[in-house]
């Protein structure tokens, strides 16, 4: 598996074009006289291409060489855009390289966002403003751990039996839709037309994925070129394996990955790139100086050093690279994604909300050590460029008392967080087929008389985490990732059995199907041996999106809740949504430290910060960004599913910190191995 996911592109002429378009300029030469005109020879000249004897790029018809750095516009700010992209030039970096994420700025069918965090348009520009070159990954498929791949939900509600990433005719209907409404906004971005975006990406690292269909890419690839027009370079990227022919695609320039890990085998990598295309630059597309990390594991550190020395390696053969990531920054409200099948094994893992990578700049885009080894790396290749860079202060604003406002499963919860009615059916609805995106979704039906005491309780796919409710009495956990799907049930303990179901974040590597909620039947054991199944089911949206707790935290009253569900410190009733403030005097980056809570999601001014799960680590805060407070008031909210921060006495109100550093590696003595 990659870890950021890797892209493609093309060449926009091959030898015989560049051959065509030399013949066609001397003939322009001669008309002219025999002195030519250059003005009248550059203007029918690509203005990025490769030369193929010299194994170069060519930049207005001059070698060129890049070192680009990674950042997805999406794991930061708006506000922050332009500090990050300041740091990033000042390391000497002359090109910058982001994936386009098809499900953010197409969330549901026909609905299109380009406001905000969405504003990719603004966010290219901007880094044409400080000195980028531009390489570009629309994807479609970007993988990038977000959640499914940045494949919009709504495909697999709309098409049940979409094969995404194939010949498909509905996927490709859906692409070429998508492709017609994003890439005309991107056009006087590509270098042919005055921008510099200088390559474009054809899918996305597709050698890894097993339908291995070159009807798909050679479709693509025309349905790129429709809209580049000669006007960039189109390019592929993929592991260096036996599988590289896959993602191959004719006349689409070719380049691979690797880390520092493979930096040893790197004569042997050529060669493998070599074999699929002869000539041309040598590329690195996605060197990792860090790496991805999962819930339940340990944070994913790499040497800087190591990682200095082997950038200076890959240069020495003259090759262009890209470091991914260069900055990660973070994985906002639901969008991080998971894995499956991890090394071999199988299983599904959830990727923490913090994207830090261990990259060359910190979540927070700050300079890290790693950062002035590479630095000093890029020095000795060219001279760096002189900027001046004012980091963002890191303020501890303390401890802040949280009220227990509201308890999610109570009439009043439904009413602020849920969608509306619930939608009654024979089975559980899918998230998909409800048309949500993440959140919660509460699962009702009515319990039969039991003949056992206990029964066995069976489900027979959750995706992916479960709280089991009998009458809001909570009675256990169903788990994807442990692979738990059953549990006892004893007889009088009421009527109504409820299933919560966490979206815990869709697989965006090699399985692209990751529907989520029940699936299959849910039964219960019977006396002779046998089960029966469970039927009549409602299904109730929680979305939990920023509008709907915003609009709550506004309108909330004073009402207190039921004095012996506060006092609770394991949550026996179901999630509760807990409030605050925290005053701020001078405003900084800071992180919200969640240690002593369970499993939930956090909101500062009304912003989703994302998941967090300390009891599980390794993460244990999260990122606040500066641009989201302002002096005086600022709210908070985290809604808790599981385990409260009390005291087991139970008398003091629970409470989080901010806090000026961040603890990604686990709590103090609480690594996870």
């Amino acid at each position: 598996m990659s870890g950021g996911c890797r892209c493609t592109r093309k060449l926009t002429l091959a030898m015989s074009g560049c051959v065509i378009i030399l013949v066609i300029a001397l003939t322009v030469g001669l008309c002219v006289g025999l002195g030519g005109d250059d003005e009248v020879k550059r203007e029918d000249t690509p203005k990025f291409t490769i030369d193929h004897e010299a194994n170069t790029f060519l930049l207005d018809g001059e070698p060129f060489q890049y070192v680009s750095g990674s950042f997805h516009y999406f794991r930061a700010l708006p506000d922050a855009w332009r500090s990050r992209l300041q740091t990033m030039r000042a390391s000497g970096l002359n090109a910058l390289d982001t994936y386009i994420e098809w499900s953010l700025h197409n969330p549901h069918d026909g609905v299109y966002n380009w406001e905000g965090i969405a504003d990719v348009v603004k966010f290219l520009e901007m880094a044409q403003e400080e000195g980028f070159y531009i390489v570009l990954r629309p994807g479609p498929y970007i993988c990038a751990e977000r959640d499914n791949g940045g494949l919009p939900h709504w495909l697999f509600t709309k098409y049940p039996n979409i094969k995404v990433r194939t010949n498909d005719s509905n996927y490709l209907a859906e692409v070429e839709k998508w492709y017609d409404i994003l890439m005309p906004r991107i056009q006087h971005l590509f270098i042919g037309n005055g921008g510099k975006i200088i390559m474009v990406q054809v899918e996305n690292e597709y050698g890894a994925f097993d339908a291995c269909d070159h009807d798909y890419l050679n479709w693509l690839r025309d349905e790129t070129e429709k809209h580049v027009s000669g006007n960039a370079l189109l390019f592929t990227v993929d592991i260096p394996n036996e599988r590289m022919s896959c993602g191959k695609i004719e006349n689409v320039f070719a380049t691979t990955d690797f880390g520092i890990d493979r930096i040893h085998e790197i004569d042997e990598i050529w060669k493998m790139l070599r074999n699929l295309q002869p000539t041309g630059p040598l590329v690195n597309s996605e060197f990792y100086p860090g790496w991805l990390t999962h819930w339940q594991e340990e944070n994913q550190r790499r040497d800087g050093q190591v990682v200095a020395d082997a950038l200076k390696t890959i240069l020495s053969y003259n090759a262009s690279v890209n470091l991914y990531m260069f900055f990660g920054g973070t994985n906002f409200g639901f969008t991080a994604g998971a894995n499956w099948n991890l090394d071999g094994g199988i299983g599904y893992a959830a990727d923490v909300t913090s994207y830090d990578y261990d990259a060359v700049m910190d979540e927070a885009g700050g300079v890290t050590s790693k950062y002035e080894l590479v630095k000093k790396a890029i020095g000795e290749l060219w001279t760096l460029p002189e900027i001046t860079l004012t980091p963002a202060k890191r303020l501890s604003y303390g401890k802040v008392e949280l009220t227990p406002s509201l308890q999610l499963l109570s009439s009043e919860g439904r009413a602020a967080l849920s969608k509306g009615v619930p939608v009654e059916s024979e089975k559980p609805k899918t998230f998909e087929e409800l048309d949500q995106y993440s959140g919660l979704v509460l699962y009702e039906t009515t319990l039969p008389d039991m003949d056992l005491d206990p029964a066995l309780l069976k489900v027979e796919q959750i995706n992916d985490r479960a709280q089991v409710f009998v009458d809001q009495e909570l009675v256990g956990t169903l788990s994807r990732e442990a692979n738990i799907y059953a549990l006892p049930l004893s007889k009088g303990w009421g009527s109504t059995l409820q299933l919560l179901v966490e979206n815990q974040g869709r697989v965006n590597y090699d399985l692209l199907n990751d529907t989520k909620g029940i699936f299959g039947d849910v039964s219960l054991q019977l006396h002779n041996g046998g089960y029966l199944t469970l039927e009549n089911w409602k299904s109730t949206s929680f979305p939990l999106e920023e509008a709907a707790v915003a609009s709550w935290l506004k309108q909330r009253t004073n009402k207190e809740l039921d004095s012996l569900i506060t006092r609770q410190r394991i949550l026996r009733n179901g999630p509760i949504l807990y409030s605050g403030t925290v005053k701020v005097d001078e405003i900084g980056d800071t992180y919200l430290n969640m240690a002593g809570w369970g499993k939930g999601v956090a909101y500062v001014n009304g912003f989703n910060l994302g998941r967090y799960w300390p009891v599980a680590g390794p993460q244990v805060t999260l990122y606040v960004p500066n641009e989201l407070l302002k002096v005086g008031d600022n709210s908070i909210a985290i809604l808790e599913y599981q385990r409260a921060n009390k005291t087991t006495s139970g008398t003091d109100l629970p409470a989080v910190q901010f806090d000026a550093v961040a603890q990604l590696d686990g709590q103090s003595g609480d690594v996870k191995k």
